[in-house]
């Protein structure tokens, strides 16, 4: 992360430019809110490879309380089980194309968030970004590996080839479209998105490409202020967003640590302990987290000290346990925070989901389509087969810590369904250990696939506990 610093005010980012942005921001007096707006809606612009103007959006914001947003999108109002299986000709959902897009609700949220907690309009806030992506910008290294990577998946795309082809390291990336886009939004806001201009050229050219989002979809889309998830890990309130995220899978793997006392030294036995707490809270997550209209056990009840006790005497700490697999998801995500000397904490994730998403880019509009339809399922028994109008289980978790009723911690990560793995790994060291924040974040982490229970651990790990 890019951290920039007041003496009362912070930034951290993805990218240098996105947090000079919000530092701008609170340089000219603009709260926590506006910084992280103006952070993201550059992000989107000088990272499209992991997040941007068709994607989905959470965030967390304390001010002097705690508030939640929901900015997830939705299935097509057409898209049912059989329609899907039909229109892919398979009985797995598409991981990208155009089966694979939900309604992209990030563009909303942005001024959503403005309106309840910004002092800055939208218009000022996306300078910045409208400039860099008329003009352009030089190309990190990392950035032109991004793309690169992301050539020959979206070869079939012309709308995509023609900005990214040429991307090249210190090269400017010109991003014309997306300008024109942005530009709409500062003059006519949220309406001409989904209502607009916008989204009958969102709708058409999904269409024409053989999906099934309607004007109508994007018309009824609406985010969510929504009660964060919560449970009390040693001494710490650790706050998640609730379903559809997986928000309820980090309070459930704390809660299993927790049941089974105090944890061990850092070493193998610890290293075990996290990883078969995880292990059963992404089964549960797999089992029953999808949008909380549809839940058969509700967040609350996952997330209970009852449900991790019932959990915790299934671990052997001495072998692994296997539980009930599910699938994988990939990572592609923007984490962001920001503070103010007013006390405003803001948590705030965003993501096209899979890097540049759907492989869809919007003709005239440079907007590059999320893909976060491809965790549903087109199991009907499943928990989060699709429906219309569903929202999609989420890996996209902004977190937050309070101690004594207040922020202690503002945190979030990258990594798809690793998100709750690194959130648990982090508390452990933070919390139970007492590091740095620094020093448990340069602290070797592993990563549990829930396809198969394999463990990816880095090297720094020591050879005996690997």
């Amino acid at each position: 992360m890019e951290a920039r610093r007041f003496p009362s005010a912070c930034v951290a980012s993805p990218h240098h430019l996105a947090t000079a942005a919000g530092l701008a921001v609170l340089a000219s007096g603009g709260n926590a809110l506006d910084a992280a707006v103006a952070t993201n809606l550059m992000l989107g612009v000088v990272t499209p490879y992991l997040c941007g103007y068709g994607g989905d959006l959470f965030a967390l914001i304390w001010n002097d309380g705690l508030h939640a947003y929901n900015g997830s999108g939705r299935a097509p109002a057409a898209a049912t089980v059989d329609a899907v299986r039909d229109a892919a000709g398979s009985s797995r959902m598409p991981t990208r194309g155009p089966l694979a897009v939900t309604v992209p609700g990030a563009v909303e949220a942005w001024f959503a968030l403005l309106e309840r907690f910004g002092t800055r309009t939208f218009a000022t806030l996306a300078e910045g970004a409208l400039r860099f992506a008329r003009e352009g910008f030089p190309l990190s290294r990392q950035g032109a590996e991004r793309i690169a990577q992301a050539r020959d998946r979206l070869a079939g795309s012309a709308q995509w080839r023609a900005v990214y082809d040429s991307a090249s390291t210190g090269r400017r990336l010109i991003q014309s479209d997306l300008a024109r886009t942005i530009e709409a939004l500062r003059a006519e806001g949220p309406a001409v998105y989904y209502r607009g201009p916008i989204a009958e050229a969102i709708a058409s050219h999904i269409r024409a490409l053989g999906g099934l989002i309607s004007p109508d979809d994007l018309a009824q889309h609406r985010g969510d202020w929504v009660q964060p998830v919560t449970t009390t890990y040693r001494d710490v309130d650790i706050l998640e967003l609730p379903p559809n995220t997986q928000g309820v899978a980090v309070l459930e793997a704390l809660n299993i640590v927790q049941a089974m006392g105090r944890l061990p030294a850092d070493g193998t036995d610890r290293q075990h302990v996290l990883i078969e707490a995880i292990k059963w809270a992404l089964t549960d997550l797999n089992g029953f987290v999808t949008d909380p209209d549809f839940m058969r056990v509700p967040a609350e009840r996952l997330s209970s000290t009852a449900w991790a006790k019932d959990r915790a005497k299934r671990i052997d700490r001495a072998a692994a346990s296997d539980p009930v697999p599910g699938p994988a998801a990939a990572g592609g995500t923007a984490y962001l925070c920001a503070a103010d000397g007013r006390g405003m904490c803001v948590s705030l994730i965003q993501s096209n989901y899979m890097g540049f998403g759907s492989g869809v880019t919007v003709p005239g509009w440079g907007i590059n389509l999320q893909n976060r339809g491809a965790m549903f399922s087109l199991d009907p028994s499943h928990a989060n087969a699709i429906a219309p109008r569903k929202r999609t289980l989420h890996t996209l978790i902004p977190a937050m810590a309070l101690r004594g009723g207040r922020p202690w911690l503002t945190f979030g990560t990258m990594g798809g369904i690793g998100q709750a793995q690194t959130h648990l790994q982090l508390l452990a060291r933070i919390v139970d250990d007492g590091n740095d924040i620094q020093r448990a974040i340069d602290a070797p982490r592993w990563f549990v696939s829930p396809e198969d229970w394999s463990v990816t651990a880095e090297s720094r790990f020591e050879p005996s506990v690997v």
